[in-house]
Formats: C-alpha cells, sequence, structure tokens
C-alpha cells in the first residue's frame, strides 16, 4: 500500500484496512464489522469529478481552519463561533462552516434560528450575520431542517454528500478564512472534509479539549487522526479551564443537612458591601474539572509534541453570547473569557 492511500486510513478502521479509495474497500474480510464498511463500499472510487468544482471554489479562500475534537461536549462550537467573530473583528472576511450534520449548533450560536438558505445563479447562497464586529457568511444543514427540533437520521453516504455539497454548491466569494466546525470523533464526516479539502490547501486544525483526562484521552485520538491523514495540528486550546465568576454576580445559599437550600444572596451581597466591599470587585476562580493528575491540555501536547494555544476559562460572559447568538467581545475587556480568546 502506498503511502497516500495509508494516510487516508480512519482511525477506528480495522487491522489491514485496504484503504478508503482501494476497490475492494468494504469489500474485503478485513472490512468486516468496521464502523466505516458501508461508507467505503459506497463511496466512489478513482478520482472524484466534483473535486474540480470545490478546487475552483475554495481557490478564492485563502485560509482553510477545521475546528475538531475527539470528545463532545468540549465548547467545540462556541470556539469556532467566537473565533470566527474575532476574526471578522480584524476586518477579515470570515465564512463558518458546519459540518455537524446530526447536531448543528452553529445556527443558534450566531443567532441566525430560522433563517433559509437562498439559491442564485452562482450556488447556494451563505446566510449572514451582521454585527457590530463585520459580517460572517455562516452555512449549516440547520438552515434546512423544518425545526430546530427535527432530528437528521442519516447514514455515513448521505452525510457526505451533503458535506461535499456545502464545498461545492456554496458561493462564499472571496473569504481571508474558513472556519469548519466539525461533530466530535474520527468518523465519516472527517475523512470526507479532510480528503476534499486536502486538494484545495488547508491550513490545519485547532483541536478542542478540557482539563480532565477523559477528555484528553479522546483528543489524544483526534491528534493522531490527524498525522494519520496528513492534517496540520495548528494547536490545542483547554477550553473550561478553570471557572471565573466576579463576586458581586454570585448567588449565595445556604444549605442544610436535610439537603434544603435557602438563597441568603441579598443578606450575603448587604454583608460583603458593609463589611468587605473590595470583595465585590474581585473574581471567584474555581477548578470545575481537574486537570492536575494528568497535567491538562499543556502535558499532553508536550508529549505528542503539537503546539499549546493556551486556556480559555469557563466564563458566564461567554456562556450567554453563545445562547444569544452574538459575539462574546462586547462583555468587557476585563472578561477572562474574551481576553483569553483574543
Amino acid at each position: 500500500m502506498g503511502e497516500n492511500e495509508a494516510s487516508e486510513i480512519p482511525e477506528n478502521a480495522n487491522e489491514h484496512c485496504p484503504g478508503p479509495q482501494s476497490e475492494s474497500a468494504g469489500k474485503s474480510e478485513a472490512c468486516s464489522g468496521c464502523p466505516n464498511q458501508e461508507a467505503c463500499a459506497t463511496a466512489p472510487k478513482g478520482p472524484d469529478p466534483d473535486l474540480v468544482t470545490i478546487v475552483e471554489r475554495m481557490a478564492a479562500v485563502k485560509h482553510k481552519i477545521l475546528v475538531l475534537s475527539g470528545k463532545g461536549g468540549v465548547g467545540k462550537s462556541t470556539l469556532a463561533a467566537q473565533l470566527s467573530f474575532a476574526l471578522a473583528a480584524m476586518d477579515f472576511t470570515v465564512g463558518l462552516l458546519d459540518i455537524d450534520i446530526c447536531g448543528p449548533s452553529i445556527p443558534k450560536m450566531l443567532g441566525l434560528e430560522g433563517q433559509d438558505i437562498y439559491r442564485s445563479g452562482l450556488g447556494w447562497s451563505p446566510v449572514y450575520v451582521e454585527s457590530d464586529v463585520g459580517a460572517i457568511g455562516v452555512m449549516s444543514i440547520g438552515f434546512m431542517l423544518p425545526s430546530p427540533d427535527e432530528a437528521v437520521i442519516w447514514r455515513g453516504p448521505r452525510k457526505n454528500a451533503m458535506i461535499k455539497q456545502f464545498l461545492k454548491d456554496v458561493d462564499w466569494g472571496e473569504l481571508d478564512f474558513l472556519v469548519v466546525d466539525a461533530p466530535p470523533g474520527t468518523s465519516d464526516e472527517h475523512i470526507t472534509i479532510v480528503q476534499l479539502l486536502q486538494a484545495t490547501g488547508t491550513d490545519g486544525a485547532v483541536i478542542v479539549t478540557t482539563p480532565q483526562q477523559v477528555s484528553l484521552i479522546d483528543v489524544r485520538k483526534e491528534v493522531n487522526f490527524c498525522r494519520k491523514v496528513g492534517l496540520k495540528v495548528l494547536g490545542v486550546v483547554e477550553n473550561m479551564s478553570g471557572l471565573y465568576q466576579a463576586v458581586s454576580e454570585l448567588r449565595f445559599a445556604r444549605v442544610t443537612e436535610e439537603g434544603e437550600e435557602e438563597d441568603v444572596t441579598e443578606w450575603a451581597a448587604e454583608y460583603l458591601k458593609e463589611r468587605a466591599p473590595e470583595v465585590l470587585s474581585l473574581m471567584g476562580v474555581t477548578e470545575v474539572f481537574d486537570g492536575r493528575q494528568g497535567g491538562g491540555g499543556k502535558k499532553m501536547c508536550v508529549e505528542m509534541g503539537v503546539p499549546f494555544l493556551g486556556k480559555v476559562p469557563l466564563d458566564p460572559g461567554v456562556c450567554r453570547a453563545g445562547e444569544e447568538g452574538r459575539s462574546c467581545f462586547g462583555e468587557g475587556g476585563f472578561r477572562p473569557g474574551p481576553r483569553a480568546l483574543k
């Protein structure tokens, strides 16, 4: 097997995988029981005729960055959304592509729920979010669903076809950056997007983790996936690295031995105001996820030889921005979340 073919083998493939582009892909004895078997068996072999169109579309995009994670719930979509807002604020033209087919959250995080996609002579038009930091073109299957509660129950080949259509038919125009928000794991969608973008010159991937070992174990697999498919790891971001909350915004409670809770926020606020007003200007900090045992994301990066980009704390201001579909950078320069993201 050649080096290029071997590099396309997915992380979760069986031993002796012939490679997704092999004529025996999905059909050989080595493919039995592999989670990618159906996708490989039904995928077209040889040069993809749509690749020429994709290369032409992507030629107008200067930089392509994938946001990945082996673990769900680590804040990957939040990072992709706020990264797009940050780049737009720097006067770059930005596109945000959501390839999480079964769990598209980007429309919500950019305040675009209920928007429709329009087709012109040049293809599908992205949905644009106009904010005080600049315009961002967005594409997601969430715009095609009759309601946000609609479940997308698709097998691998249909997901792959939709991702290809996003790259082939969307009229992105000229972009400085295309940020791609991917689902967690190393499955069909990841293989498809990497293979389709490799011919167009992808900058690489930003990988998101949280500090605890249960996340880092899966993120290590994501780093190895990138290496196997020839995708550069631009770096790792440790998200939710400590909770930062202004003391003046805290809610205080008194909990009895029986587990009953009494809200004493008003009393505590008055007490602090009278006895220790300087405390109200402080930030309360605690480690929600204990990453000390394994050293967290930074230690993992040293061990695996990939760049560590930094830590982003849990910040209620960033959480509010995601829920309200807006940039977090209007929360004030003193907030640790936006400052770390910048």
